[in-house]
């Protein structure tokens, strides 16, 4: 299952979410898969790439500024998924933004989570199967 191909943006501080995201995304199975220096980047910052498999889906870096408004959502196969992220996340130092349950104004199995990370970018992880998984 993929779950995303990747997405990437700008955070204030590259090793603060980097934290961040290594432990709210352990649930997901994403590790950090790559991290490349200030020396090799078009912005002079650094990049950490995470994801699974060997494979970055996950961008972020510094030295630019902050996006607004940014907003990613990672599929779960199973409904405690979600729960674990929400957990994790918030352990890691994220911000409520929506407890885990469903959704209906989506649909009748949509059950997510939603955690702002340490920049206030809205994190979700979503599991669209019936009750049970």
């Amino acid at each position: 299952m993929s779950i995303l191909d990747h997405v990437e943006f700008a955070v204030r501080d590259a090793e603060i979410s980097r934290c961040f995201y290594e432990q709210a995304l352990a649930p997901l199975g994403f590790t950090r898969i790559i991290t490349v220096g200030p020396d090799r980047t078009r912005s002079g910052g650094t990049r950490h790439g995470f994801g699974m498999e060997g494979y970055p889906r996950l961008w972020i870096h510094d030295n630019e500024l902050p996006g607004e408004g940014v907003h990613i959502a990672f599929a779960a196969a199973k409904r405690s998924i979600v729960d674990e992220f929400y957990r994790a996340a918030l352990a890691a130092g994220g911000q409520d933004n929506g407890a885990p349950g469903v959704r209906t104004h989506y649909h009748d199995n949509y059950y997510a989570a939603y955690v702002l990370d340490p920049d206030g970018i809205n994190v979700e992880v979503v599991c669209q199967q019936p009750s049970g998984h």
